[in-house]
């Protein structure tokens, strides 16, 4: 697992992610932990869209030490800086468009993301079936059942 035996603190981790979204012309950014639902948070506003990244973060009562608490903790914060990392350096050099890498994290205005929109949909149309798409030489076919 990436960053398992990370020494970072998660703090710095958090202010390298912000110094990175600062260096790509982020106009509003900022991390957040929520201790009561385990979850941390990385929002914000690019190419005129908001992008909110929600990670959910170790449980502190299912862990006997603090230090395995921590490790946990700084494992996931290096993960999520290295996928957003990741998304802007494909934005960069073209590899994909913003909306491409950024898509399922885009806020709506109702507050919720697209991903958290559309993964009910995506579940109940595998749900329902219809046409498997295989995967050959490079295309995409639908075969009927």
């Amino acid at each position: 697992m990436f960053a398992e035996k990370t020494k970072v603190p998660s703090l710095k981790t958090r202010m390298e992610i912000e110094r990175l979204l600062l260096k790509h012309r982020a106009s509003q950014y900022g991390t957040f932990v929520d201790s009561e639902n385990f979850c941390a948070r990385v929002q914000f506003r690019l190419c005129d869209r908001i992008v909110r990244f929600t990670v959910a973060l170790p449980d502190r009562a299912k862990y006997r030490m603090s230090s395995n608490y921590e490790q946990a903790e700084r494992q996931k914060w290096r993960a999520l800086l290295l996928v957003i990392k990741a998304k802007l350096e494909a934005v960069e050099n073209a590899i994909a468009t913003f909306e491409e890498e950024f898509l399922a994290h885009i806020v709506m205005p109702d507050g919720k993301t697209v991903g958290e929109i559309v993964r009910p949909q995506v579940a109940a149309a595998y749900t329902r079936g219809g046409g498997q798409l295989l995967l050959e030489a490079g295309h995409i076919e639908i075969e009927e059942p």
